[in-house]
C-alpha cells in the first residue's frame, strides 16, 4: 500500500530585513532621567536594545534614529556591533523619525523592523518571529492578550465596554514591506493624518496586519516606574 503523507507547506525565502530603532524622544515623563542613556543592570538602556537586533540572523542591519546630542555617544556604545549601519539625527514627530530611519537604509532592504528603543527587554527570539510573519503577510506585529477590562470613556461617562478576548496590546518591532510602508507613512503625511504607530499607518491602506505572540516582558520605559520593573526583569533572568 503506498504511503499517503501531508504536503509540506513551502517556505518563502527570508527577505532582506533592516531595523530601524526609534529612540529620538524627549523623555518628559522620565522625572529628568534621560532613559536612552539610563542604565539597566550596568548598561545603557540602548545598547541592550540594539544588541536583540544584533544577535537576530533575520537583521541584515540596523539603522538607530535619536536626538542630534545623542548621535557621537551613541555611536560609541555600538562600534563593536557590526550590523549597525547608521545613526541618524530624528525628526519632529515618531512618523518623521521613522521615515529618515527608513531612508538610511541601505538600497535593497525589502523588509522593515521599527522598533521602539526604550522597549530594551526584546528578544531576538519576537525579532525572528514577527520578521518571518511579515517575510510571508507583508505586515506583523507582536501583541499580547489584554488582561484588564477596558472601557471606552466620553466626559469621564463608560459609553461601552468592549469585548476582552478581542482586545491586544501591540508591541514592537512591526515589520512590514519596505514599500509598503514608505508608501503607507507618506500617505499619512499627505493626508495630515497623526498614527499612534506605524501599524496605524498601513491599517489606513487597507493592509492587514498579522498578529504573532509577543512577549509580558518587552515592556516599554516611559516613566520611571518602568525603569524600575524593567531592571526588576532581568534581575530574574
Amino acid at each position: 500500500m503506498e504511503k499517503i503523507t501531508k504536503p509540506m507547506r513551502r517556505l518563502l525565502p527570508l527577505k532582506k530585513c533592516g531595523a530601524v530603532i526609534v529612540a529620538a524622544g524627549s523623555a518628559s515623563r522620565m522625572g529628568g532621567i534621560d532613559k536612552v542613556m539610563a542604565q539597566l543592570l550596568g548598561e545603557p538602556m540602548i545598547r541592550r536594545t540594539v544588541r536583540a537586533f544584533q544577535d537576530c540572523e533575520a537583521v541584515s542591519e540596523i539603522v538607530i534614529v535619536t536626538r542630534e546630542d545623542l548621535i557621537l555617544p551613541i555611536t560609541g556604545l555600538c562600534e563593536d556591533m557590526d550590523k549597525v549601519k547608521a545613526v541618524v539625527a530624528g525628526g519632529k514627530s515618531r512618523q518623521e523619525s521613522v521615515h529618515l530611519g527608513l531612508n538610511a537604509l541601505s538600497k535593497g532592504i525589502q523588509l522593515a523592523a521599527i522598533h521602539d528603543g526604550a522597549r530594551p527587554l526584546i528578544t531576538w527570539q519576537v525579532i525572528d518571529r514577527v520578521i518571518r510573519a511579515a517575510n510571508t503577510y507583508g505586515a506583523a506585529a507582536p501583541a499580547i492578550p489584554v488582561k484588564d477590562t477596558i472601557k471606552v470613556v466620553e466626559g469621564r461617562v463608560v459609553k461601552a465596554t468592549p469585548d476582552r478576548e478581542t482586545l491586544f496590546a501591540v508591541q514592537t518591532p512591526q515589520v512590514f514591506d519596505y514599500d509598503l510602508l514608505r508608501g503607507a507613512l507618506k500617505k499619512a503625511e499627505t493626508d495630515g493624518a497623526s498614527v499612534t504607530d506605524d501599524c496605524s499607518a498601513v491599517e489606513r491602506m487597507g493592509m492587514t496586519v498579522k498578529i504573532v505572540e509577543g512577549d509580558e516582558r518587552n515592556i516599554k520605559v516611559t516613566t520611571p516606574m518602568d525603569l524600575k520593573i524593567a531592571q526588576m526583569l532581568l534581575e530574574e533572568l
